[in-house]
């Protein structure tokens, strides 16, 4: 079990991050980024004019930098010295968290042909309304989608870039080598098993749950964790629990954000309602709600699930519709039930990582914000 320093207050003695970090992830971000789009810029004006600054622009716009901060706690529970040189360091890597949660985003974006993006038009839409202002050849959606590629692309390489440069030497440098690609190949294979269980039509809620945990959970919550203790040289009984805290928060995190995409407010969430029905995504409570729907025989809950996914034209009263037979079956309060299940056992297995106060608070508030329990404020946009 590691004792990090003190962090009594907002900001420590030295001036560095104290229990809420996110500010100086925050600043250290536009500072990476304001540099690489001026990089951009130099190999052509164009270029980074367009997708380079359109990239700076939604990285900068929003997003509560929820997985910088994971990472600087699990530095901190780890034993990570606020006073010394390393904390600058540990904020470029929380920086380039950040840059790489963007590529998912646009990506994820142009694979759901979703219109919106931290409210307002997300890449691909925004560079085809450019194409028809413009009055450019060929067809302004398969631009939209091809710049935006791209720029999702660009994101990943100021990640791995800034990643990189971050990174101290010796066997810190390459266990967290270890961690970042682990978690690069889980986005991508959680993002996989999004589509191909969308275009294959089914899955069991174990099935919704391994998708959640690969596609999300990992890299938002449990890989932040673990790359910070490993930054800060942790050893394994604390890197475990971590990591298995961070597996359950993660979670939860990501069955807040399914809940959310169903019954959230668009003002908060910065995106259309039940955007992951019209796109026929079977996520966790979806797959729960068909499961119980075949269990107790109602054909015509079943009938609704089904006639509502991937409905593109889906209506503000059939969406209702389709919350009402969730409702019905219970399953809102089936998956707030596992999220509170899940943030408990998570704080749970914090006090076995850290015993500093400061430290083992900031990530109980953490874990509680992620996974939108009552009075945290973490019922808005994730992304």
């Amino acid at each position: 079990m590691a004792t990090s320093g003190t962090g009594t207050g907002s900001r420590d003695p030295s001036g560095g991050p104290g229990e809420d970090p996110r500010r100086e992830v925050e600043e250290t971000l536009r500072r990476c980024v304001e540099r690489r789009r001026a990089q951009a810029g130099s190999l052509d004006a164009v270029f980074g004019a367009q997708p380079a600054a359109a990239l700076a622009d939604l990285v900068l716009r929003g997003g509560r930098r929820t997985r910088g901060a994971f990472l600087w706690w699990g530095w901190r529970a780890a034993g990570g010295d606020l006073c010394g040189p390393a904390a600058a360091d540990v904020l470029r890597t929380a920086a380039a968290l950040e840059l790489l949660q963007a590529c998912a985003l646009v990506h994820d974006d142009v694979m759901d042909d979703s219109a919106l993006r931290r409210g307002r038009p997300s890449l691909h839409a925004d560079f085809a309304r450019r194409h028809r202002q413009e009055g450019m050849r060929g067809s302004p959606e398969a631009y939209g989608r091809a710049v935006a590629v791209l720029a999702g692309d660009l994101a990943l390489v100021w990640a791995d870039d800034l990643f990189a440069e971050a990174l101290p030497g010796g066997p810190v440098r390459h266990a967290a080598e270890e961690v970042w690609r682990a978690m690069r190949a889980e986005m991508v294979a959680g993002q996989f098993l999004d589509l191909h269980i969308q275009a294959a039509g089914g899955a069991s809620p174990a099935a919704a749950l391994r998708v959640a945990r690969l596609k999300s959970a990992l890299y938002t919550v449990e890989r932040p964790l673990h790359l910070g203790a490993v930054l800060a040289g942790g050893d394994d009984r604390t890197v475990g629990a971590l990591r298995s805290a961070g597996r359950r928060a993660g979670l939860a995190f990501q069955l807040r954000d399914d809940l959310l995409d169903l019954f959230g407010d668009p003002e908060r969430t910065g995106k259309p309602a039940g955007g992951d029905v019209r796109e026929g995504k079977i996520t966790y409570p979806v797959a729960l709600a068909l499961a119980r729907a075949d269990a107790c025989g109602d054909d015509r809950a079943r009938a609704v699930l089904r006639e509502s996914l991937g409905d593109r034209s889906l209506t503000p009263r059939e969406l209702a519709r389709f919350r009402d037979v969730l409702t019905a079956l219970g399953v809102p309060a089936a998956v707030e039930e596992r999220i509170g299940r899940l943030a408990r056992s998570a704080r749970r297995r914090l006090a076995d990582a850290c015993d500093d106060p400061p430290v083992l608070r900031g990530l109980a508030d953490l874990v509680r914000e992620t996974a939108g329990e009552a009075g945290s404020g973490g019922a808005g946009e994730w992304g």
